[in-house]
């Protein structure tokens, strides 16, 4: 169902790490399967609050952002450790047109954002009968 995904994810991941904070969006983590008649896509979003996500479709391409905000301390204390990302973070996903991207479904609960994408019913094949007559064919 999904045509591609960023093959250099990895190696952006890995220079992000070596190069510190960069002025482009982290990347979400992310499951997708296939249930039934749908197409499900799960994204780890723990901390960011659900007004701070968007998610868009345009032309096969799905997009999730999010901003996650600093944590916020008191004047009186001094935080020892920030291991958890913080700022924006994107994904995009490029869909198969077999899918129904007018009717995708979104749910937040517990860090999680699933996304329900329908799967598109397969077009039926059809008898196309043919107008004019032979002898109007014969004579052209």
């Amino acid at each position: 169902m999904l045509v591609r995904t960023d093959p250099f994810q990895p190696f952006d991941r890995l220079a992000e790490q070596l190069a510190g904070a960069s002025g482009r969006p982290a990347v979400v983590p992310m499951d997708a399967y296939r249930s039934g008649d749908e197409f499900v896509v799960v994204f780890d979003l723990p901390g960011v609050n659900p007004e701070a996500i968007d998610v868009s479709v345009e032309r096969n391409v799905l997009t999730v952002r999010a901003e996650r905000q600093p944590l916020q301390v008191g004047d009186d204390v001094q935080l020892q450790i920030a291991e958890r990302p913080i700022g924006v973070f994107s994904r995009q996903l490029f869909l198969d047109d077999s899918l129904d991207t007018d009717n995708v479904e979104a749910g937040y609960e517990a860090g999680v954002l699933r996304l329900r994408i329908p799967v598109a019913p397969k077009p039926t094949s059809r008898k196309i009968e043919i107008g004019g007559s032979q002898k109007n064919q014969l004579n052209s």
